[in-house]
């Protein structure tokens, strides 16, 4: 396939992906839970083949992210404790690969920077525990230990540029709201669609600021790790 090819046909991806998410993003403001339950698994294996399409050579990492990413997002519409725990397991495996593909990547290598993201990045995840904590019932360990692969996720996207960083921590803004609905906090107008609005745009943000970090690498003009990037827990039946 030639570049021009390639290029045309990932911008029809994309322009796919955005029709497919405002598509399940008005079917929840609206409650047409047909059109959300139709929709939903597409979002991710969309974005998988937008950014094949995009690059000469999509990380396998980032390929095998998003796949479990759309395990997770099928299991949790399954509903029932076991679905909702292997749809969590699903997204803590595209985590490990989001983690793992940054860190290979050089994301870690500013140790000043670590550090300081890293140190703002534990005060929230412990905040946000310790006040969750009493109403998460059987869901604390498993929340606590998901959420901290989460928090690795955010930690490691800072280090590879603005893009991923901001898809990091919105990864982590979409999976807190999710954690207070099983917490049973008072939930926020339109709910469910910043849930997902949020997860979208986080996933969007982390595979295409990873195919910019690979571009700026091949024609040598950042180094790895020393990019500028911000920096920033469930899965549950809110996804």
């Amino acid at each position: 396939m030639t570049i021009t090819r390639r290029l045309r046909s990932a911008r029809g991806l994309l322009g796919t992906l955005a029709a497919t998410s405002a598509a399940h993003l008005g079917a929840i403001a609206t409650g047409a839970s047909v059109l959300q339950a139709a929709t939903k698994p597409a979002l991710m294996p969309l974005l998988a083949a937008h950014t094949l399409a995009r690059a000469e050579r999509t990380p396998k990492l980032l390929t095998a992210a998003l796949a479990a990413s759309t395990g997770g997002d099928v299991l949790l519409q399954v509903g029932g404790d076991t679905a909702f725990l292997a749809g969590m397991g699903s997204f803590a495996a595209a985590h490990v690969c989001y983690v793992t593909m940054f860190v290979k990547r050089g994301a870690l290598n500013d140790h000043r920077r670590t550090v300081l993201v890293a140190a703002a990045y534990a005060a929230a995840w412990a905040t946000l525990v310790s006040q969750l904590w009493p109403g998460l019932g059987d869901l604390k360990i498993p929340v606590a230990a998901y959420s901290l692969l989460l928090a690795s996720t955010a930690v490691t996207s800072a280090g590879l540029g603005w893009r991923t960083g901001l898809g990091g921590a919105l990864f982590l803004l979409s999976d807190t709201l999710i954690a207070t609905q099983l917490a049973g906090w008072r939930e926020l107008p339109g709910h469910g669609f910043w849930i997902m609005a949020t997860y979208i745009v986080a996933q969007y943000l982390l595979a295409v600021g990873t195919l910019h970090a690979q571009t700026a690498d091949a024609s040598g003009t950042e180094p790895a790790g020393a990019r500028t990037g911000l920096g920033a827990p469930v899965h549950s039946a809110g996804r």
